[in-house]
């Protein structure tokens, strides 16, 4: 490859990598902040979860929309609108009263659901030969993102207060912004097609495949957020102190990020990933098993939770693109996907929740996570099959 074409390609694949960073940590930051925004705005824990819930409805709006931006302006252009909308969002948020912290979320929620549609299709495009590589790498880098907001939001709202907190963030959409400058000249090649390739005849909400591939991803948020938002309440439940349970569960945050390192080789040498999608959600499934039966071993069983599903859900965006032909299937993939995938993931920690105050016990939710991991193995062994859209 001449130099001029690997510097290239390095500047597209850490734009990549800095655009994800925004696509996780941005909306999870306000987490930590609910207490300072109840007491700032006299709110309730309902309307404070909605901060958290709301950017998941967005994301089930906006995402089947994102193929059509992207066929009007380019992945490049709409990937770029997609961080202003992200950085206008911010601002909207942090500066506004009650009403505009609201609206603010709901735009920057708009921002990131172009972005969570469309990156999977720029690497089938761009990358095809590189994709479960750099798909696992992108995931590793919203976790890492997210982390890393997690951990400086609380300390930077002591300091200068929770506007200039959340404002603060939206250093990473400029710096994205800028790094992504130079991919919107690519226009120009007439050798390389800049936008989705034109509708194929195949219908996304029609195909067997794209509703195993949509469930997979789908069943599998549901699961990951019903556990990773009421884990420290089900170890306090088991005895462990709060700090200890909010360490357990920064090890589950830590775990999801390591199957990215093993999964890329693995499917870069396989076709047919039905067996590793069994194995993770197996090790899952094994690992919620174990927080109810044998809860003193917590740290073993959220270390496999993490590592099972977070490798699930690395293998569930990797799906995206092995299993369509072309850059706009991936896109309406992608766009049918986290739509559906958040309209789960947006409701089973509410469900799950209710559960919990009705029965007063955190053991049926366990148990109905344990359900979803076993239908969760039949979807992957449609998802995982060597096919693709409108291929049989």
């Amino acid at each position: 490859m001449p130099q001029s074409s690997r510097l290239g390609s390095f500047w597209i694949i850490a734009g990549i990598l800095l655009f994800s960073a925004n696509l996780r940590g941005l909306f999870t930051a306000v987490g930590p902040l609910l207490g300072a925004l109840q007491d700032a705005f006299g709110l309730g824990a309902s309307e404070a979860g909605l901060l958290i819930t709301l950017p998941l409805v967005v994301f089930c709006l906006v995402s089947p929309l994102a193929p059509r931006l992207a066929r009007i302006l380019g992945l490049e252009r709409a990937l770029f609108l997609a961080l202003g909308v992200m950085a206008f969002g911010i601002i909207v948020r942090a500066l506004g009263p009650l009403w505009a912290l609201y609206l603010g979320t709901g735009i920057l929620g708009a921002g990131i659901a172009v972005g969570n549609t469309l990156l999977p299709s720029l690497l089938k495009r761009d990358f095809p030969d590189q994709l479960t590589r750099l798909t696992a790498v992108y995931a590793i880098t919203m976790g890492i993102g997210s982390a890393v907001a997690s951990v400086v939001v609380v300390p930077l709202s002591d300091a200068v207060g929770w506007r200039f907190s959340l404002g603060a963030f939206i250093i990473l959409p400029l710096a994205s912004a800028l790094l992504w400058l130079p991919q919107l000249g690519r226009r120009s090649d007439p050798d390389r097609p800049t936008t989705p390739q034109a509708a194929d005849g195949v219908v996304v909400w029609r195909s067997l495949l794209a509703w195993q591939v949509t469930l997979f991803f789908g069943v599998n948020s549901a699961v990951y957020y019903a556990v990773a938002t009421w884990l420290p309440s089900i170890l306090a439940d088991a005895g462990f102190s709060q700090a200890m349970a909010g360490s357990l569960h920064g090890v589950m945050q830590l775990a999801t990020a390591l199957p990215g390192l093993l999964l890329a080789p693995l499917v870069r040498r396989t076709r047919d990933q039905r067996g590793i999608a069994a194995a993770l959600v197996g090790l899952g499934l094994v690992s919620i098993a174990g927080l109810c039966l044998a809860p003193r071993w917590a740290v073993l069983w959220v270390s496999g939770f993490g590592f099972g599903v977070g490798g699930a859900f690395i293998l569930a965006l990797a799906f995206l693109g092995l299993r369509t032909r072309s850059a706009d299937q991936t896109a309406r993939l992608s766009g049918m996907t986290q739509s559906v995938g958040y309209v789960l993931s947006a409701s089973a920690p509410v469900l799950f929740g209710a559960l919990h105050d009705k029965t007063g016990s955190w053991t049926p939710v366990l148990a109905i996570c344990g359900v979803l991991c076993g239908l969760l193995i039949v979807l992957g062994m449609g998802a995982g099959r060597s096919s693709r859209l409108g291929e049989g």
